[in-house]
């Protein structure tokens, strides 16, 4: 057994000897699947703290042949699966964290010499028996090895990436360790599976587009592996039920991610640490200072402060990710430096539609932290004055909701307020301080239509009233609370019982003022 070759199996047994361990074994099944075939090439990126490393300690504790991993993995879901005992313990594993080898290193090129070096000291340690024809060599000397053995190599690889991350300008090195990578696992018989996972997807450089051959599960379209990235939300309710912990409140703060399938992946470095301490609060954001998203919504390309105010707001953004390079350099509009906050796990792509929004409280008070220190002083102001807002609502005291609104539209100039769509950016944003109480629903179906917007008070905030507010442009806001009771609009709430307020709010483009109508009700 060694420290990259063939390592075994202690590092899942930390896992395994956690507090909260959720099995997602099954993702072994999915590998076991494309071994030895053309799908054998895996590259999986998710944002820091989401699970790859454990990921991959799981797959060497599996495949590695220099243990026995089956009191480790009987009891878990693969070992459901009819691929559990061919596969477990047959291969010899190559497990490498490129951090490691990069933080040891002055250069690309030490760093490849270094790796290079310490992988062949392992192999001849490991296959003393063997006889090699080049032992200066990596290729040849794994392609001897498995000429003699027929023993084929899984090859894990951690932090694929951090060469693009931490070396942003030195271009050719990134296209030397793209060839090495490429000259070392492409079309090689001795490679019966490569797994690599880090932040961002492939890097691309036209005709260096090097590592081809690999399938990419990304943060824009994670394909079978969708259940994988984080937790589940039946996994979550599991954890809250165990260390009674508020499922809602879960959810509020750490849910968001969504996928194509899987429509509710929840943050797991979060889910644990709040399970745990039974303590509600940012805990996977202060892994990392608000200081590396304020850099990137700086940036001066059109439209790109004014999508940030909107997905604050609780908005979202279509976008084409399509022409991101994969680096954290190359940027030539908005849409590139939001499809880098997808990545970076601070947005959340919708596949189907094409649209960004921020997934959850836990981010969307970083983007708050971010702008401050930006200086986007009038988008502060508005977010600060919300408290106000929302405690004028509840007293019904209508002129001051009006100007509460009114205040709200003049420090976020930066949206272009042309009709009632705007409008609604302006509004959600002057509610911000109401997400502390309420889930908040956009365009919620009901009755007859759809309410613009919803308020429902989540449970530890019972005593709140839930809101129902209806927008209106050069009308009247009297008709919006009609148009709320006309089209039964409160059947929507149907499992909600209490005191509920109308809300009619409507901006008359003449006089350029705000009025604002609230009624009172009760839902028994």
């Amino acid at each position: 057994m060694g420290i990259y070759l063939n390592p075994g199996n202690g590092k899942f047994q930390e896992a395994l000897n956690s507090k909260i361990y959720i099995d997602k074994t099954r993702i072994i099944a999915y590998t076991n699947q494309v071994l030895k075939s053309n799908q054998k090439y895996i590259c999986v990126s998710r944002p820091r703290r989401f699970g790859k490393s454990m990921a991959e300690n799981m797959l060497a504790a599996y495949y590695g042949c220099s243990n026995d991993s089956h009191p480790q993995f009987d009891n878990l879901e693969i070992a459901k699966y009819e691929s559990y005992e061919k596969h477990i313990n047959k291969y010899n594993v190559i497990y490498l964290n490129m951090q490691e080898f990069l933080s040891n290193s002055k250069t690309i090129d030490e760093m490849l010499s270094l790796l290079k070096s310490r992988l062949l000291f392992e192999l001849k340690m490991q296959h003393q028996d063997c006889l090699l024809f080049d032992d200066t060599n990596l290729t040849f000397s794994l392609q001897d090895i498995y000429a003699q053995k027929q023993i084929p190599f899984v090859v894990l690889i951690d932090e694929w990436d951090c060469i693009f991350r931490e070396k942003q300008q030195d271009t050719e090195g990134q296209k030397k360790y793209l060839d090495f990578l490429r000259d070392w696992l492409k079309d090689k018989e001795y490679i019966a599976l490569a797994y690599m996972t880090g932040i961002l997807p492939i890097k691309k450089y036209g005709s260096h587009s090097a590592l081809n051959m690999f399938a990419e599960f990304s943060m824009t379209n994670q394909r079978e592996l969708e259940e994988f990235v984080g937790f589940t939300e039946e996994e979550v309710r599991e954890i809250c039920e165990e260390y009674h912990r508020d499922f809602e409140e879960m959810k509020t703060w750490y849910d968001g991610y969504s996928f194509l399938n899987v429509k509710s992946v929840y943050n797991p470095k979060a889910v644990v640490e709040a399970a745990l301490s039974g303590v509600f609060d940012s805990y996977w954001t202060k892994t990392e200072t608000y200081e590396a998203l304020k850099k990137y919504i700086e940036m001066d390309f059109d439209g790109l402060r004014e999508a940030v105010v909107k997905m604050l707001a609780g908005n979202r953004i279509r976008i084409n990710t399509g022409k991101f390079t994969n680096d954290m350099t190359t940027f030539e509009n908005a849409d590139d430096v939001m499809t880098l906050l997808i990545h970076l796990g601070y947005l959340v792509y919708d596949f189907e539609r094409e649209e960004v929004y921020i997934p959850n409280r836990e981010i969307s008070k970083e983007f708050y932290n971010a702008i401050e220190g930006a200086g986007w002083k009038e988008v502060i102001r508005a977010v600060k004055n919300s408290k106000e807002l929302l405690e004028s609502v509840w007293n019904m005291e209508e002129e001051q909701v009006a100007v509460a609104v009114e205040q709200a539209h003049y420090e976020t100039s930066v949206l272009q307020y042309n009709d009632e769509n705007a409008l609604s950016y302006t509004v959600s944003l002057a509610f911000y301080a109401a997400r502390e109480y309420y889930t908040v629903i956009r365009e919620l179906p009901s009755g007859k239509g759809f309410a613009d917007i919803a308020f429902v008070p989540r449970r530890k905030y019972a005593d709140k009233p839930a809101m129902i507010v209806e927008l209106k442009w050069n009308k009247e806001a009297e008709g919006a609370v009609s148009q709320i009771k006309r089209k039964q609009y409160v059947k929507a709430l149907e499992e909600y019982k209490g005191n509920l307020l109308l809300v009619g709010i409507n901006y008359d483009k003449v006089s350029k003022k705000h009025s604002c109508v609230i009624e009172q009700m009760e839902v028994n």
